[in-house]
């Protein structure tokens, strides 16, 4: 069955502004149903506009972007990962690790240290 052109617009937009609010508030605890009820939806049609537009899932796209922000801050700064965890919005650090490795294949301690001597500092 055919989607209608206007519900595929509309999807389309509810990803785009999903994925704005993600890429602003990564940090925060976002959930589903609060990004959808501040975008004055459903956390079905969120859910959609996700898998139809964007071909992944809300949860894929926030861990996505909290691994690339985490990437970053292990290779730059010194701060203790635990911190760069809490920066990315994880409130475990254990979780945090778990999630850097399925998504990097390393632990953040260990990118780090390649980081470093690939790039050293100044």
């Amino acid at each position: 069955m055919r989607m209608r052109h206007g519900t595929a617009d509309r999807r389309e937009q509810l990803y785009r502004e999903a994925m704005a609010l993600i890429a602003a508030e990564y940090a925060s605890d976002l959930q589903l149903e609060g990004v959808a009820r501040r975008l004055a939806t459903s956390r079905r049609q969120l859910q959609r506009a996700f898998a139809e537009a964007g071909d992944t899932s809300f949860r894929d796209e926030l861990a996505k972007v909290r691994m690339h922000r985490a990437r970053e801050l292990l290779a730059a700064d010194r701060v203790p990962v635990r911190e760069v965890a809490s920066s990315v919005g994880y409130h475990q650090p254990a979780q945090f690790a778990k999630s850097f490795r399925r998504h990097h294949g390393e632990p953040p301690s260990s990118y780090r240290r390649s980081a470093r001597t690939t790039c050293p500092a100044a």
